[in-house]
């Protein structure tokens, strides 16, 4: 499974190394998704950075969503099927998607494509921004209930 990764917390207060973390995973800015493979190296850096961004597993359909709506190439281009087939081994951005969630391939081995996505915040908000979700805030890992939260910030 392939992890979706979200900064939910922003640059004040922040530990040096919880920050080198945080730009190591791509998450510079509040709101940034990124999608990360399942592995010990990327498990560790999550649960670093657990204070200031929350993560879960994204399903197929959710990352097609995410591709479709908010993915970008250099240049600020959207990406469509004729892309992905043209520059990948997929020949659309749901095969594609599945491989990505199946650990298969990373979605930044897309040619041109940029590693995160800009998302909207949440409608109606985060839960709490302090707090994790044991606790009824937004912090820390959600599981499947990170795509109900994606689709919110689409």
């Amino acid at each position: 499974m392939a992890f979706a990764v979200i900064r939910v917390r922003g640059h004040r207060k922040i530990n040096k190394d919880i920050e080198d973390t945080m730009c190591m995973l791509r998450l510079t800015r509040v709101n940034h998704c990124v999608i990360i493979p399942e592995d010990k190296t990327m498990k560790g850096m999550l649960q670093k950075a657990k204070d200031f961004i929350t993560w879960g597993e994204v399903s197929e359909e959710t990352l097609v969503k995410m591709i479709q709506s908010r993915g970008r190439l250099m240049g600020d281009k959207p990406i469509d099927d004729a892309y992905v087939g043209a520059n990948s081994q997929f020949g659309s951005i749901e095969e594609f998607a599945k491989s990505v969630v199946k650990d298969e391939t990373k979605y930044s081995e897309l040619k041109d494509v940029k590693p995160l996505f800009r998302l909207h915040p949440p409608a109606k908000g985060y839960e709490a921004v302090k707090k994790d979700l044991k606790t009824h805030g937004s912090l820390g890992y959600r599981g499947d209930k990170i795509n109900a939260l994606i689709e919110k910030m689409l």
